[in-house]
């Protein structure tokens, strides 16, 4: 019941639209009701003066024109006035004179009286302001070109005016509430209820996110245009990409978990396939030498990406190791790997060996080494790495020929397992780089796709300090 009771006082935003419709009605309503006074002043003392010149025509109907004693009164008292004068030809004539001494302590002329005018006069009636008694003077609505003058007693006029402006009142009162509640149940229908539901499925999913049903969306909105069918799409749309994003990470979170249970173990396998990396390095063939060399390389880095990406999983981006860096040097190992890996792969650097930006060696070879495979795996046959500085920044470019990014790629950019260009990629390697890039305080952006290749940029402070 304090709930329902709570709406109506103004808790509410379906009761603050109902109070204000009827504010807002009544502001316009007495807007409305002061020249409605003015004018219903005039038409007042217009009907006086039409009765007076009735009264004066009864008189001049009398024998000799004069009528005795209880017939002036009660003509006086018909028509509303206190005396009657008529003007006309230049002769001023006293049809009906005054009851007893009256004595007129103001005059209006109605004929060049403006309705502001008379809407002051009428609220100063109203509130006692006006002379008790006033000459009226206005041409007849019976003979224009007889003038009529009249007293009128203002305290009947102020009893007529009160009596109207409460009548007025009443109905622009009853007006305003109907209006209101005319209002009340549109808005209520077409703003608030939507309202309410975007609210209250905003409230479930922030209660169970991963288990509450996004925001049904009725046959009716779908093709609607206005702000809240399109919030309504937007949140339902928000809602199902969120859900999924949660899903997600829980099973990111269950993968992290297994990883972890066995990274003991494949470090085990890593350590005995260094120790024999080790073992095939002293051999006397030069050519079995060279390649366990390489072998001890790769097994290195395997060990090493799987330390750093348990920590990556637990904590967030790794930890930098930042040192002054030979970026061509860096960019030609990364080169030399990705063509092992493909063979068919032209790659093309053009780095200046000055440029030496502050880094971590082997998480920026990571990000390199996914955008180059990323590049070769989608069918480039040739790769072109440039680089320069540009406002203390180290910008580096990578080109390929490829067939370019399908729109369902660009959609999900860097996110994992939507993101990938290829049937049966997962989308992390884009993920990844993006991460390793942001960990140096840089960003990764996608320049420009096309059907002949795909432009990315690494831009990252030249000097983080």
């Amino acid at each position: 019941m304090n709930k329902v009771f709570g709406r109506w006082i103004g808790h509410s935003l379906s009761a603050r639209l109902l109070w204000l419709t009827v504010i807002v009605t009544l502001l316009v309503e007495v807007m409305i009701l002061l020249p409605s006074l003015g004018h219903e002043r005039s038409a007042w003392l217009m009907n006086r003066v039409t009765e007076a010149h009735l009264a004066a025509l009864t008189v001049s109907t009398a024998p000799h024109g004069v009528v005795d004693l209880s017939t002036r009164n009660e003509l006086l008292r018909l028509s509303g006035t206190e005396a009657i004068r008529l003007v006309q030809g230049g002769r001023s004539i006293l049809v009906l004179p005054p009851r007893g001494t009256v004595r007129a302590e103001g005059s209006i002329n109605l004929a060049h009286e403006t309705l502001f005018g008379s809407v002051l006069r009428a609220l100063d009636v109203q509130f006692g302001l006006a002379p008790r008694d006033v000459l009226v003077t206005a041409p007849s609505p019976l003979q224009p070109n007889v003038i009529v003058q009249i007293v009128v007693h203002n305290p009947v006029l102020a009893r007529h005016l009160w009596h109207y402006a409460d009548h007025t009142a009443a109905l622009s009162l009853a007006i305003a509430l109907l209006t209101g509640l005319v209002v009340y149940v549109a808005l209520n229908r077409v703003l608030v209820l939507p309202m309410r539901r975007l609210t209250e499925s905003i409230t479930r999913f922030r209660e169970d996110p991963e288990h509450a049903a996004p925001l049904a969306i009725r046959p009716a909105d779908e093709f609607r245009d206005d702000e809240i069918a399109v919030a309504a799409r937007e949140l339902a749309s928000m809602q199902t990409e969120l859900r999924a994003a949660l899903w997600r990470n829980a099973r990111l979170a269950a993968l992290g978990t297994a990883v972890a249970k066995i990274s003991h173990d494949l470090r085990n396998i890593l350590s005995t396939a260094l120790l024999v990396a080790d073992r095939l390095s002293g051999s006397a063939d030069p050519a079995i030498r060279s390649g366990a060399t390489t072998l001890v390389d790769a097994v290195e880095r395997a060990t090493d990406l799987v330390t750093h990406t348990l920590s990556f999983a637990r904590e967030g981006p790794p930890p930098l190791v930042r040192a002054a860096c030979p970026l061509a040097e860096l960019v030609a190992d990364v080169a030399a790997q990705t063509r092992l890996l493909h063979e068919r792969l032209t790659i093309e650097t053009n780095i200046p060996a000055e440029i030496m930006p502050s880094l971590d060696r082997t998480q920026m070879q990571r990000a390199l080494l996914n955008l180059m495979r990323n590049a070769a795996e989608a069918g480039a046959g040739r790769l072109v790495i440039s680089s320069g500085i540009d406002a203390g920044q180290v910008i580096i470019d990578i080109v390929d020929d490829g067939p370019g990014l399908p729109e369902r790629a660009q959609a999900n950019l860097f996110r994992p397992f939507t993101g990938s260009a290829r049937s049966g990629g997962t989308g992390l390697g884009l993920a990844i780089a993006r991460d390793l890039v942001r960990a140096h305080g840089g960003e990764l952006t996608l320049v420009a796709t096309s059907s002949r290749g795909t432009h990315f940029r690494i831009s990252i402070p030249l000097d983080p300090g």
